[in-house]
This record gives C-alpha cells, sequence and structure tokens, in this order.
C-alpha cells in the first residue's frame, strides 16, 4: 500500500498575494509532491472536518465559536496575524481533522504524514503566530482520551519554541513536549515544555544533528510512547525568513530521516507535519516542506511498511 498522506484542497484559501504568511505553499507542496512521484492525487487521503466536540479537548468553547464566526476582537486577530474569512476557518478546521487523521494512520500503519499541520503556538483561548487551534494537543487529548495511546510524545522541531502545546498539555502527564528551537527567536516569553533543548543561532547541520540523534537516543527509551507527532518545521533552514538556523537541505533530510528511523528502530508509530517555513520564494519553501514526504516515502519503501 502507499504511504498515508494527508491533504485537501481547503488547505489553500484566497488569500492576499503579498502577506508575509505563504498560504499557497500546502497547494504547492501538494503539486510538488505529485511531479516527483511520491504520490498521486487518488491516493492522497482527504479528511474531515475536525469535530468540535474534540476541539474542545484542547480549546475554549466560547474562543471556538468566535473564531468560526469571524468575532475575534482587535487585539486577538493582531496576535494572529491573520486576516479572518470564512475559507479560512473552514481551511482550520480541516486541517486540525487532517492532522488527527494522520495521526490515527500512523497508528494503524507506523508511519503517515500530513500535508499540513504543526500550529504550535495556539493556546487554550487564543491565537498567536499564525496557530488557530493546536492541532498537536487536540491530537494528544483525543488519542489519550479515546484509549488508542498511553502516551503520546511530541518531537517539535520547528525554530520557534512550542509554546501553546507546552501550556495545553503541561498537565498532563502522559503526553510529552519535547521542543528543538532556536533560543533567541519567537515567541519572546517561552513556555515550559517537559524537554525544552534552546539551540544557539547559526547552528549548523552537524551540530543539530547530534542534539536531535542524542535526545532521541534518550527520550524514546525513557518514555516508551505509544506514538511520536513530530513537527518537522523547514525554518530551521538556512535561506528562511524567521529562522537563525543554518540547516542546509541535506541537513533536513538527514534530520527527517533520523527522527523517523528513531521511532520506527523502535516500533513506535511516528506522524510527521510540516510545521513553519517562511521563504519569498513559494516553489522553493514548498520542495524544502516536501523533503519530510520523500523522507518518509524511502523510510516505508526500506521498512515494507503497511496494514499492522
Amino acid at each position: 500500500m502507499p504511504l498515508p498522506l494527508v491533504y485537501h484542497d481547503d488547505y489553500s484559501p484566497p488569500f492576499p498575494a503579498s502577506h508575509r504568511f505563504p498560504m499557497e505553499k500546502f497547494r504547492l507542496l501538494h503539486d510538488h509532491l505529485i511531479a516527483s512521484g511520491v504520490t498521486s492525487a487518488s491516493e492522497l487521503l482527504r479528511p474531515e472536518l475536525c469535530p468540535p466536540a474534540i476541539l474542545q479537548l484542547a480549546h475554549c468553547p466560547d474562543y471556538i465559536a468566535r473564531f468560526l464566526a469571524g468575532d475575534l476582537g482587535h487585539a486577538e486577530q493582531r496576535r494572529l496575524g491573520l486576516p479572518w474569512s470564512p475559507a479560512l476557518a473552514r481551511r482550520t478546521v480541516r486541517a486540525v481533522g487532517g492532522s488527527l487523521l494522520a495521526a490515527e494512520q500512523a497508528l494503524q500503519h507506523g508511519l503517515a504524514c500530513h500535508l499540513a499541520g504543526g500550529t504550535h503556538h495556539a493556546d487554550y483561548a487564543q491565537a498567536s503566530g499564525y496557530c488557530i487551534f493546536n492541532d498537536l494537543a487536540v491530537i494528544a487529548h483525543y488519542l489519550l482520551a479515546s484509549g488508542q495511546v498511553g502516551r503520546v510524545l511530541i518531537f517539535d522541531c520547528d525554530v520557534h519554541q512550542g509554546d501553546g502545546t507546552a501550556r495545553l498539555l503541561a498537565d498532563t502527564a502522559e503526553a510529552i513536549t519535547v521542543s528543538l528551537h532556536c533560543e533567541k527567536n519567537f515567541p519572546a516569553r517561552k513556555a515550559a515544555s517537559d524537554w525544552d533543548i534552546p539551540l544557539p543561532i547559526g547552528m549548523g547541520d552537524a551540530d543539530y544533528l547530534r542534539v536531535v540523534d542524542d535526545s532521541l537516543n534518550y527520550l524514546l527509551p525513557l518514555y516508551q510512547p505509544d506514538l511520536v507527532l513530530y513537527d518537522a518545521g523547514v525554518d530551521v533552514h538556512q535561506d528562511d525568513a524567521l529562522g537563525y538556523l543554518n540547516l542546509t537541505d541535506a541537513g533536513l533530510a538527514a534530520r527527517d530521516t533520523a527522527v523517523l528511523q528513531h521511532c520506527l528502530g523502535r516500533d513506535i508509530p511516528v506522524m510527521g507535519v510540516i510545521g513553519g517555513g517562511y521563504d519569498r520564494d513559494r516553489a522553493a519553501l514548498a520542495r524544502r516542506h516536501g523533503i519530510l514526504h520523500h523522507c518518509a516515502k524511502q523510510v516505508w519503501q526500506q521498512r515494507g511498511l503497511g496494514p499492522c
């Protein structure tokens, strides 16, 4: 069977072309993965909207309702940083459903990836840093509450700390939050993950990969999670507009492959989301995000994965 990949056409709604957030990257990533033979339109899995009851496992019902109605205040809108529209609201709820579907596919097959996701700044009752609902926290709460997992580990390699995820799961001992991030970057006020690993500005491939290997060699045997949620942010790349780290394309590929192999080598299912990435060259950015899916397909084929 093909590698489970999740995508929906709702992911790139109409959006101001001059906006700093690269909304079209999801569509461009989809096109790149099909053009390069990683997947086909018929193989992609299409998610449903995430049900309100599942969103409410991590978010305030009033906040959910106000966002969906386009009723955020001016200060809330500024903190979000995205112009509201009905299409953005639908896209947001659909994308959480996509991460949830990918996580369930990973539990069933060992590995799955989303062509979106990683909205790790969203908190219980507020948006932040282009993140509205926190898909990582929603998944963790849902899978734990439904008994599909007994412990989940979130391995967040976005260049920015996963502050919302840390806060939303702070009182959930069965959800382990791990954040590898540039120490001097957004958010200015950091939260307390279970494991925060701040990295110096300018760190390159070799040093970064040592941190990834050392972290997983310690944390995976320590916690023995039933599922790893991997945020494969590419804003660690040397050409990223908001990153401050210095990874190359080869470094990203080595990182993604290492994370997947560390997990699967211990028979731990892993689900990947794309996380952050910012570049005016949207096509280059899409190819950068696609490194995760290329690596996942290689690992999938090497290990002969399929239904468990």
